[in-house]
């Protein structure tokens, strides 16, 4: 049965609002805004066209609000909710108090959401699909003997990792017998107090792996594709920076073969709508099942864009009861696209958030570039939330082209007010283990330290590094090799912050 949506709200802030909106709006959908007092001349609530204010700052007073939200639907004859990412997305208990006051969530079922977001029982459940697991546990633990014992037989090192919650909260890594009681103990502790559950599992540590995700989408009809994989390996406290579609290197059967994988932890939940089931890939590129998110990922533009398919309307079919509007076979990799956060943070200084007024704003433009921003000059970023001001995102018809692209837009994107990640992101897009594709979540571990952010970049260099990369052929030379030195030069910073 099909029931077209007629008013979505975005249960959401920031850049994803907007972005949703968008393309809703080319739909012929209306939108509505919830939103914060914080968040009043905020982009996404001007650009609705509907909005409501719904509490004070505080996350936990507005945007989680899941009685005031259902209200909001009620009094303004909302069909259906988006909940983009964070906040209420992933939420079993939101998708179940919506099916119930019989409002469309454009997500995946309730009972989908509960299944995978807990470590241990989403392992359960795809485990009977063939699906490859980290050799560990599949059930939670609180006995630190027998938690122990079974590390000894896995092999040190191991993980020690909370069953729910995520962002690398409830998660230490044990090297020796000695260390095992105490880091369990500060694991489980950890997790208790970041998601109300201490339960921990035990599994084997991957100690340099990539980090690859996949992009499924299916229906209420039983149709599921997947929509290729994106390298999300550069991180920060166990938090993505940069990824890329398609990765650099995976080749078509490989790329299937993962693929595949993916679908059958689909499979395994009767999943519909738009998700992405991560793995971690070690140096002989066997893959491991890590979890699934059951919600739309902030790096999904890449994705759009070297497959063209927009995911969020294809998200509003799924919930109209539609099919999807293609098949597996109709799908094909075209060109590569690669896309970095922007934050509101000071690299130099740990990552620390930078909250201030954004003095100077200029986007930038150029073939190839996309920006999804959630700000504009002369606002303030709000202490209260996440402080990712946009995701910058380039493409090119090959990975080189990408890399050029991206770099040239960083080197054109003006903000003055707060630090951001833009050195950062730039350092690692010059730098040789990123431009020859064998980076690991390492990446910033073994080679990033503030102090490569301090020398000015000498303009020239730039050009000929920009240049050299532009026009390099990818499909004669899978490792970049520039005719000038790259990660020992002196172009370590934008000219310009």
């Amino acid at each position: 049965m099909t029931q077209k949506i007629k008013k979505i709200l975005v249960a959401n802030r920031g850049e994803i609002a907007l972005r949703i909106m968008r393309s809703a709006k080319s739909a012929g959908i209306n939108t509505v805004a919830v939103y914060s007092e914080a968040d009043e001349q905020a982009p996404f609530a001007r650009f609705a066209d509907e909005r409501v204010c719904i509490g004070p700052p505080p996350s936990s007073e507005s945007y989680l609000q899941i009685d005031k939200i259902i209200e909001v639907c009620k009094d303004l004859n909302v069909d259906a909710i988006h909940p983009g990412y964070g906040f209420l997305s992933e939420n079993a208990a939101f998708a179940g108090a919506l099916e119930e006051a019989g409002i469309n969530f454009i997500g995946p079922s309730a009972a989908a959401i509960q299944t995978m977001g807990d470590k241990i029982s989403a392992k359960q459940a795809v485990g009977s699909f063939g699906v490859p697991l980290v050799p560990g546990m599949d059930k939670p633990i609180e006995d630190v003997a027998e938690a122990r014992k079974i590390a000894t037989d896995i092999g040190y090192p191991v993980l020690v990792k909370a069953s729910a919650g995520g962002g690398g909260k409830g998660m230490r890594i044990v090297h020796n017998d000695e260390d095992f009681e105490g880091e369990m103990e500060r694991a489980m502790s950890e997790a208790l107090n970041a998601f109300g559950n201490g339960a921990v599992f035990v599994e084997k540590f991957i100690s340099a792996p990539k980090h690859i995700e996949v992009q499924i989408i299916g229906d209420k009809h039983g149709n599921l594709v997947h929509l290729f994989e994106r390298d999300c390996s550069v991180q920060r406290r166990h938090q993505k920076v940069v990824e890329e579609a398609p990765s650099p290197i995976l080749n078509h059967e490989e790329r299937m073969k993962i693929g595949e994988a993916a679908l059958n932890v689909a499979r395994a939940c009767d999943y519909y709508n738009a998700g992405t089931v991560e793995f971690i890939m070690d140096s002989d590129k066997e893959f491991y099942f890590l979890e699934m998110n059951t919600r739309l990922q902030v790096e999904h533009p890449v994705t759009e864009q070297i497959t063209g398919v927009d995911l969020v309307q294809e998200q509003i079919r799924v919930a109209e009861g539609l099919p999807l509007s293609f098949k597996q076979e109709d799908l094909e990799v075209n060109g590569h696209s690669i896309e970095i956060r922007v934050y509101a943070e000071d690299p130099k200084n740990n990552f620390a958030p930078s909250i201030g007024n954004l003095e100077v704003y200029r986007r930038p433009e150029g073939e190839g570039v996309r920006l999804d921003d959630g700000y504009e000059q002369g606002q303030e970023i709000p202490i209260y939330y996440d402080p990712m001001i946009a995701k910058l995102v380039a493409t090119g018809k090959n990975r080189n082209e990408a890399i050029a692209r991206l770099l040239q837009a960083i080197r054109d994107y003006r903000i003055i007010g707060v630090k951001t990640t833009l050195p950062f992101c730039e350092f690692v897009l010059q730098h040789e283990d990123f431009l020859s594709g064998n980076f690991t979540t390492k990446f910033v571990e073994q080679y990033f330290t503030p102090e490569v952010l301090e020398t000015d970049p000498d303009p020239a260099q730039i050009e000929a590094v920009l240049s050299v990369i532009a026009f390099m052929d990818q499909s004669n030379q899978q490792k970049l090799t520039p005719t000038v030195p790259v990660s020992s030069s002196n172009w370590k910073t934008r000219l310009r912050n």
